[in-house]
């Protein structure tokens, strides 16, 4: 069963040990980088004068005419408020702005490439190995092993594949999940015949999250991997772009990370569509843009970046914060803190925008983008613990503090609003005082200039859509993007319906954020939960039970607007038109949009003509997927003898009388397993963690196999 067909000798290679220490957030490292880093652009200094200085100009002009806008002469405390407000939400987008133009400008020059990286040159010769980690929490296997599989068969066209071993490091919680990606690791092992360089290798407890897997393979088996390629199990890389990252890192002993551009695929829902469209027109200027003036002080996504190993484990042990959670504890949103930390050593890190051939998934709906984007919020607003870090580069702050803004900035627009309404009510119900406390024969009147007001409103609506226009039109310049993306015509229209759904998705956004932030700030743990990949269609009644509130907000602000003044209700009906209908948006958005593709609507490149990888991942999925045997783990083990011999190997150590702890869930679970009188009385008595816990011990796996009828 299972399509095995013989027990694999090992699931893991010999251990090569890599100390990898905690580290400090008030001392300098102990261990220094390189001293000197020949890797990093030239004129990094005048790049961000212009970047930053440009963003403190345009923002500078802006309060200005807000100023005036507001006649704050003899502020109000309201008008304050807005102003300060508008300032800082303002030159948050004048710096995204600056930097998209820079990203085109870079473009157009011919720029993007970085460390040598050249898709056109002949594949370089590689000396030293690289692993290829793939960290699972719960995933379908069929989505990580069919990618994996495409990946595994890209390497060895390239002739490189002997030097990438790829190892799939389980986090995996639910019993049945776990043996079936047992199963799933063996019989990958089958089909490509490659029982030497594909290992298997799962926690009993899942410490530290994501960070602390690969933490933990990094302590076992570093030592042997001059560098190691973080993926997510979403991510399809082709093998041409995992040798030009592996011979980047050898030619540039400076640098600790190198970050892609991961390219958001496979989309089938309105949402998901509308996310790859958007990330593939207008990403590679945001990247481009980036990459120009953070130079080899770039950042880390988390997935889909290649890493040198040495220098992740000597800098980028990561400490536990202090105090309770959500603030204390593991560091979530672990990627930004690390590539600080390597480049607090001297590490540089940097993005390579033009390297094609990196992708990634996008949620399905709104809906999971929400569940991710609690995470995310959570571990962002951790990083004010990271901010005063002893030794931290300049920029490395910077992006800790995009990364709380980024967040942070949803309250304080929903705060913007809420006091614009406040705002237009002191105008109109506060009776002014013309006349001030000396004598004089002239009043001083209010002056609101709606003009000026509206050609300001203009102003930062063109900072916001005017970088959209232009990475459209950069792509039009370029024959086979321009056909992958439907042509001129075609193209255009989905970047007005992208901007128009992306602009009534916003204010359901912002609220929903801004309830994350409060709730974290209140205290409350968001946890981990997997994601959901391909399918995000909710009823009806879940999505309203998910939604209502913001509708009922939306119709209840849209009100006091119109109450206030019919004209600030038009000037808020953006806003209150997406928020009183985030239900049908949430729900619709979810579902596939065939006749959308059909047309060529958000269509992207890598839709109108996959690359050969990804169709083989494709067709693997659905192959997988429609193979897949028993689901009940008990069971599945019973009927595979082969399965359960790997499954006894890959059994963690027995415990260690009077020194390691007692189980407390085995020990629970055997008395269950003792008394049950059949496997089926046993299974319903079982929670999730203490059926795992039987699995992963000896003694326990026998009973259950008896009680299954293997006695």
């Amino acid at each position: 069963m299972d399509g095995l067909t013989e027990t694999p000798w090992r699931a893991l290679p010999e251990e090569a040990p890599l100390d990898m220490p905690a580290q400090s957030m008030r001392a300098m490292p102990g261990t220094p980088g390189p001293a000197k880093r020949p890797s990093s652009p030239r004129g990094m200094a005048w790049r961000r004068l212009l970047v930053l200085g440009g963003a403190v100009l345009l923002t500078a002009f802006a309060a200005r005419e807000m100023g005036l806008v507001l006649d704050i002469a003899r502020p109000t405390a309201l008008q304050i408020t807005i102003l300060v407000l508008f300032v800082v939400l303002f030159a948050w987008i004048a710096l995204s702005f600056v930097s998209a133009v820079c990203g085109v400008a870079s473009l157009m020059g011919g720029g993007g490439r970085r460390l040598g990286i050249d898709p056109a040159a002949p594949l370089p010769t590689l000396t030293a190995r690289t692993a290829l980690l793939m960290p699972v929490y719960n995933e379908p296997p069929a989505r990580v092993m069919a990618g994996l599989q495409a990946m595994h068969e890209s390497l060895a066209a390239t002739g490189a594949g002997e030097q990438f071993d790829i190892f799939i490091l389980s986090d995996t919680t639910d019993p049945d999940a776990w043996v079936a990606e047992e199963a799933a690791f063996l019989a990958l092992r089958e089909r490509t015949g490659d029982h030497r360089r594909i290992f298997y290798r799962r926690r009993p407890r899942n410490i530290g999250r994501k960070a602390g897997n690969i933490a933990e393979w990094v302590r076992r088996f570093g030592g042997a991997y001059p560098q190691m390629l973080v993926l997510d199990a979403d991510s399809v890389m082709e093998g041409d772009a995992l040798v030009r990252l592996a011979a980047a890192m050898e030619r540039h002993p400076d640098v600790g990370l190198i970050q892609t551009l991961p390219v958001i695929v496979n989309g089938r829902s309105f949402f998901a569509r509308m996310q790859q469209f958007a990330g593939r027109v207008y990403g590679p200027v945001i990247a481009a843009g980036i990459a120009w003036w953070h130079g080899a002080e770039g950042n880390y996504w988390g997935h889909n970046a290649i890493i040198r190993t040495r220098a992740f484990a000597d800098q980028a042990g990561l400490p536990r914060l202090a105090g309770p959670k959500p603030f204390g504890g593991d560091i979530m949103s672990h990627d930004f803190v690390e590539a600080a930390l390597m480049r607090r050593a001297g590490w540089a890190i940097h993005m390579v925008p033009a390297l094609r051939g990196s992708y990634e998934e996008s949620p399905p709906a709104l809906t999971e983008l929400a569940i991710r984007d609690r995470r995310w919020c959570q571990g962002n607003l951790q990083h004010a613990a990271v901010l005063p870090a002893r030794g931290l580069h300049p920029i490395s702050r910077l992006h800790l503090l995009s990364g709380i803004g980024s967040y942070i900035t949803a309250p304080l627009w929903l705060l913007f609003l809420i006091v614009g309404v406040f705002t237009a009510l002191e105008a109109r119900f506060i009776r002014p005082a013309y006349f001030g406390s000396s004598p004089t024969l002239f009043p001083d009147w209010p002056v609101v200039d709606p003009v000026r007001a509206k050609w300001l409103f203009i102003g930062t609506m063109a900072l916001l859509l005017v970088p959209k226009l232009l990475a459209w039109g950069l792509m039009l310049t370029q024959q086979a993007e321009r056909r992958g993306i439907g042509g001129a015509i075609r193209s255009f229209l989905s970047m007005l319906l992208e901007t128009l759904v992306a602009g009534l998705l916003a204010p359901v956004t912002m609220l929903t954020q801004s309830i994350d932030v409060v709730s974290i700030l209140l205290g409350r743990d968001s946890g981990w939960q997997p994601q959901q990949r391909d399918d995000g269609v909710l009823p009806w009644g879940t999505v309203w039970r998910l939604y209502w509130r913001h509708t009922v907000f939306g119709v209840l602000f849209g009100i006091t607007s119109w109450l206030v003044s019919p004209y600030l209700a038009l000037w808020m009906l953006p806003v209150t038109l997406g928020l009183a209908l985030s239900v049908p948006l949430a729900a619709l958005t979810a579902r596939a949009s065939p006749r959308l593709r059909r047309a060529g609507i958000l269509a992207i490149p890598e839709e109108r003509d996959p690359p050969a990888i990804l169709r083989r991942a494709e067709a693997l999925r659905d192959v997988l997927a429609a193979e897949s045997a028993e689901p009940e783990a008990v069971r599945r083990l019973a009927a595979s003898p082969p399965l359960l011999a790997a499954h006894r190997r890959m059994l963690p150590p027995p415990r260690r009388p009077r020194l390691d702890p007692i189980d407390a869930t085995l020990l629970v679970a055997r008395v269950k397993a003792e008394e049950a009188p059949s496997l089926e009385d046993a299974l319903r008595q079982f929670d999730r963690a203490e059926k795992a816990a039987l699995l992963a011990d000896a003694g326990g796996l026998d009973r259950l196999l008896h009680l299954a009828g293997r006695g």
